[in-house]
């Protein structure tokens, strides 16, 4: 997986000062709570657990008030669910004075794994700085301390790594100082019990990735991805409502652009504004799906006026893509990302993002220039038709990518939400797959909504329903607090990036049950 990565240092960007001050006008105010740990626990191997741990109660938080630590003593502290936020405590010295600084070790984990295994023995290849730890000397006892840097966990492991022989140290307070942007939740009526469950982790992840962005994941990657921006701002129609700050989020992406108008795949907030260097082909195009969106859950013309020729632009571009018969043109570099497969060929799948986001920007035309509508259905039909051509294969009735003729999931579900070939070939399709799934397989929650959405928008409602019991609800069965990045039932311990360690256990993409349920009342 280490070609997921571009580098684009010397592409010129350009800011558009009016943009970035909307948008920093929208910058939300961060809701504060106090949480307390609610137990004290021993981390027990287990095969069949959460990447192998499990947790079991030794005492209640107020036992471990009562313990003094000496050299060498660690423990791990159960917060009962996921937070982000601030940690703070208070310590002291029991004993003698204390006559030396002591040396403390926090270890930060979504997953009992993270503070439990070494992160010395990590070897991904993302940055490890991402690994949750803090190491902190206290030369003054007793302290009160409050650590600048905010975290992302459950569990909270604590090392004494050193002390002087004449004293002992002893907590007398731990806690964390938890932040979110979001509201209270639209209440939702489901009497399933088990879609109820789900629920509930799917709004909890959308809550704690709600700060001064739509975050990606509250501790990696901590900006602002367009993709992950497109599933949020559906999940907060239906649960915080917050429309002020998808629409902060769509004028940071206008506000910082490649020359040529293409905005970024992500951006940066702090210490300025700043577009990453990454650009891909369908996150660019979901500006234009956002947009579509948010215009039709606010009714906001005023914005979307604004913003629209920056979606135009999106398309525009997209279509310098596409060779003289209408279809997108493939190559090997990480041009375009639909998922975490390493053996994904993407042309059939841009293709459909491609048409997908054309059919949204046809919409918008209508409303906002309707001189280019012509054009647009033209063209609308021209990657239709490309797409059946090219792309369908008649005898294994099934669509096909890139030159090997690859048959994978995510060519089916994006071929189908494109809705090439007609309804009731596209509910076929979808039945079939159930029974003859391909073999390059889904890794993500990601592609996984959009085989949901594919089945429902396919009139296939109870497949859908169980797709979300099997897949988000074996989460839930794993214990998730939050839904993850990654999850591949066969294989839970999966990592693109060469560790489970470096996972988001609290990830954008995969908030969207909370959607599926309010919005189809599932």
């Amino acid at each position: 997986m280490s070609q997921a990565i571009q580098y684009n240092s010397s592409v010129a960007m350009i800011r558009h000062p009016r943009f970035l001050q909307r948008a920093a006008d929208l910058t939300p105010a961060l809701q504060r709570l106090r949480q307390t740990p609610q137990a004290i626990v021993e981390a027990v191997a287990e095969p069949g657990a959460l990447n192998g741990w499990r947790g079991n109660t030794v005492c209640t938080p107020e036992q471990f008030y009562q313990q003094p630590l000496n050299v060498g003593d660690s423990i791990i502290i159960d917060f009962g669910s996921h937070f982000v936020g601030y940690l703070q405590f208070s310590c002291r010295s029991v004993g003698s004075p204390p006559d030396a600084p002591a040396h403390l070790h926090f270890s930060f984990g979504e997953t009992l794994s993270e503070v439990c295994e070494p992160f010395s023995e990590y070897q991904g290849w993302l940055s490890s700085s991402w690994l949750q730890q803090q190491d902190l000397w206290l030369d003054v006892l007793p302290a009160r301390v409050a650590l600048p840097r905010r975290y992302c966990l459950r569990y909270l492991k604590v090392e004494v790594k050193a002390l002087s022989r004449k004293f002992r140290l002893q907590f007398d307070e731990i806690a964390l100082e938890t932040v979110t942007s979001a509201g209270s939740p639209h209440p939702a009526v489901i009497a399933d019990l088990q879609l109820k469950a789900i629920d509930d982790v799917a709004v909890r992840t959308l809550k704690n990735c709600m700060q001064e962005v739509f975050e990606d994941g509250p501790k990696r990657d901590r900006r602002l991805w367009l993709g992950d921006l497109r599933l949020q701002a559906q999940v907060n129609d239906v649960t915080f409502g917050h429309h002020d700050l998808v629409r902060r989020c769509l004028y940071l992406f206008a506000g910082h652009t490649r020359e040529d108008g293409m905005v970024s795949a992500n951006v940066f907030v702090q210490p300025e504004v700043r577009a990453d260097d990454t650009f891909l082909f369908d996150y660019s195009l979901f500006f234009v799906d956002v947009l579509y969106n948010y215009l039709q859950s606010t009714g906001d013309t005023e914005t979307v006026g604004e913003l629209w020729p920056t979606a135009r632009r999106q398309i525009e571009l997209a279509l310098t893509r596409c060779d003289s018969q209408g279809l997108v043109r493939d190559s090997d570099d990480w041009w375009v990302f639909i998922d975490w497969q390493a053996e994904l060929n993407k042309q059939a799948s841009a293709q459909g993002v491609l048409i997908y986001c054309l059919q949204r920007a046809l919409w918008l035309a209508q409303r906002f220039e309707p001189q280019r509508v012509p054009d647009y259905t033209a063209t609308l039909w021209q990657l239709k038709e490309a797409a059946l051509h090219h792309l369908w294969d008649n005898d294994r009735q099934v669509f096909i990518s890139g030159a090997v003729r690859q048959v994978s999931w995510a060519s089916q579900i994006w071929l189908v939400l494109a809705e090439v070939g007609t309804a009731g070939q596209r509910q076929a399709l979808m039945r079939r797959l159930q029974q003859q799934p391909p073999a390059i397989a889904m890794n993500t929650p990601y592609l996984r909504h959009h085989h949901i959405v594919a089945l429902l928008q396919s009139g296939l409602r109870e497949e859908a329903v169980t797709e979300i019991k099997a897949y988000w609800g074996a989460m839930v069965a794993y214990g998730a607090d939050t839904f993850w990045e990654i999850f591949d039932p066969q294989h839970p311990d999966f990592s693109p990036y060469g560790s489970k360690l470096i996972n988001s256990y609290c990830h954008a993409w995969s908030c969207t049950p909370a959607w599926f349920i309010r919005q189809y009342g599932l």
